[in-house]
């Protein structure tokens, strides 16, 4: 397998091939669920088209609490079948699937009630342990117990008087944006088209049958169909209205609930672990996330845009109250670098609070040539891919379904993966021939894994693409141009918002480094000057309109503010 550089070559190439040959199976969605499928559906030797109405992972795949976890307040809600399979699927990503991408992080868990809440929840945590190794590898540690002196020399910043002890377990964390993008990429590896700027308009029909899609190509502003015998549907929070393009009443219906998260400077909390604190509705995390901590999540209703979800004033206060709730040093709206916001898919319950629909996926077939795949959690996602393929399959005449193999992807690594361990041996000598800092090796290796020699090839030729951003961020020139020339990155915003984390880990949100990133792409995308200046104006709008729906006191008026920066539509 040679990885596929996603060019705008490429991109152009995928759309031809898809709009001239019949597919075996379309998939409609570019989140990890999405890009998941077309990789499932790939690696069992079917003819396959993805296509993506924005960016990769521009939607809930790049605004989630970047854990891969089996979700250890499902154990209060006896779910402990949903737990086991996110924890299997936690092992098979740490070791297997994409080590370069995934990695342990460790948690504490501070206790306020003597004895029986250490009983308590330490039973939890030991069950979680267990099912965590009767699902096979692991790939981090056995939890403890701490007392309270042994949990504030991890966790210097908390108040005595907001512990009685603790305890210390591990999960793991991902960049959510970059793996999707790496999921979608070993995809096209495989042989699916990938192609993103392409919106379905409408579901093709033949009688009852579902048979294609007409597909919008955004940037040409030209339209076409795709034929497939298959159409998988793996748009999350949009699920019901890509179902309502064929004319379809759906078997479930899926809830947007909101969530939200601030970034703040690693130095604002003295830290050696991340924490996890119970709330009045949920659970509160602070995660360790670089030269920074992450701070999320809120659980609240969302009837209003789905592509810009807004966190408002009212969210940033809940998250900045509870978490200064145990800390000895307040934070303050001054410290917030970042905010993001994002929707989880619920499947619609009875209940009318968020946090209680379920996290558990559903798999659909509304008609002949259709399949539907909603809810579930980002761990999950290729047993949810698996799953959504598996019924494809099922859907096609019985001499073809025979003929299809089972689901391979647990045995199949990422892009990146293969020699990432060899090559994390090798930092030192890395660094001599490429005339790169040690530090800047490992950033990169823990970015791209193996594919580190894509971009060393492109500093070898412009020595100068070896320098960081001139914002003094962690990124390199060369980050920038590999996202445009490899990663399928066409607008700034793809660039500062997903294949990098500049919008949200610096407290100018990315406008120091907005020209520089531009002169960069543009280099690669062939921009003119007009589409430059188009390019950065957008993207400080876009900042703008988000720093002001921050500052709004509700949903509402927080949603109204975002749309004032509509989306980029390109020059013709």
């Amino acid at each position: 397998m040679q990885p596929v550089a996603l060019s705008p070559q490429y991109r152009d190439e995928a759309l031809a091939a898809m709009a001239s040959e019949e597919l075996d199976v379309l998939v409609v969605g570019g989140g990890v669920v999405g890009a998941g499928s077309a990789l499932d559906a790939a690696t069992r030797g079917l003819k396959v088209g993805l296509v993506e109405a924005r960016d990769l992972a521009s939607g809930t795949s790049s605004r989630s609490s970047k854990l891969v976890h089996g979700g250890l307040r499902y154990l209060e809600m006896l779910d402990f079948g949903l737990v086991a399979e996110a924890l299997k699927e936690r092992g098979l990503l740490l070791q297997e699937l994409a080590p370069h991408l995934v990695r342990p992080v460790p948690f504490l868990y501070p206790l306020q009630h003597r004895f029986w809440e250490r009983f308590y929840a330490g039973s939890g945590v030991a069950l979680y342990d267990v099912l965590s190794r009767m699902a096979g590898k692991t790939g981090v540690p056995m939890h403890k117990h701490l007392t309270r002196r042994g949990a504030l020399k991890l966790v210097p910043s908390l108040r005595k008087d907001a512990l009685v002890g603790a305890l210390q377990y591990y999960d793991a964390q991902v960049d959510d944006a970059r793996h999707t993008m790496f999921v979608a990429r070993t995809a096209a590896a495989y042989g699916a088209h990938v192609a993103i700027r392409a919106r379905v308009t409408e579901l093709v029909r033949e009688g009852e049958r579902v048979v294609g899609a007409v597909v919008h190509d955004l940037e040409n502003d030209r339209t076409f169909t795709v034929r497939a015998r298959q159409v998988v549907n793996a748009t999350g929070v949009w699920t019901d209205e890509t179902q309502a393009l064929g004319g379809q009443r759906g078997e479930f219906h899926v809830r947007a609930s909101k969530g939200i998260h601030l970034v703040v400077p690693k130095d604002r909390i003295r830290s050696r672990v991340g924490l996890i604190l119970r709330t009045e509705k949920s659970v509160l995390f602070v995660i360790p996330w670089g030269r920074h901590w992450l701070i999320g999540t809120t659980d609240t209703d969302w009837t209003l845009d789905k592509a810009h979800p807004a966190a408002s004033e009212a969210d940033i206060d809940y998250l900045l109250e509870h978490v200064n709730s145990v800390l000895e040093t307040p934070l303050t709206r001054d410290d917030v670098e970042g905010v993001y916001a994002g929707l989880r898919p619920l499947l619609e319950g009875e209940s009318e609070a968020t946090s209680k629909l379920s996290r558990e996926h559903a798999v659909g077939h509304p008609a002949p040539g259709l399949v539907v795949i909603a809810g579930g959690k980002y761990t999950t996602y290729r047993v949810m891919a698996k799953d959504a393929i598996d019924e494809a399959v099922f859907g096609m005449e019985t001499h073809d379904r025979r003929s299809v193999p089972r689901s391979v992807t647990e045995h199949v690594p990422l892009l990146g993966a293969e020699g990432y361990a060899a090559l994390t041996n090798q930092v030192g000598l890395l660094a001599e021939r490429s005339g790169l800092h040690p530090v800047r090796i490992e950033h990169l290796l823990n970015r791209y894994g193996s594919l580190i020699d894509e971009l060393l090839a492109l500093v070898a030729a412009d020595p100068d693409l070896g320098e960081p951003l001139s914002d003094g961020s962690d990124y390199l020139k060369v980050e920038i141009v590999y996202a445009a020339s490899h990663e399928g990155a066409l607008h700034i915003d793809d660039a500062l918002t997903r294949r990098t984390r500049l919008s949200i880990e610096s407290f100018d949100r990315g406008l120091n480094s907005v020209e520089e990133a531009a002169r960069l792409m543009g280099g690669v995308l062939g921009w003119s000057e007009d589409q430059t200046k188009v390019e950065i104006e957008h993207y400080r709008k876009r900042v703008e309109a988000e720093r002001e729906s921050q500052q709004m006191p509700d949903d509402a008026t927080a949603d109204a503010a975002r749309l004032g920066a509509p989306d980029l539509v390109p020059l013709s």
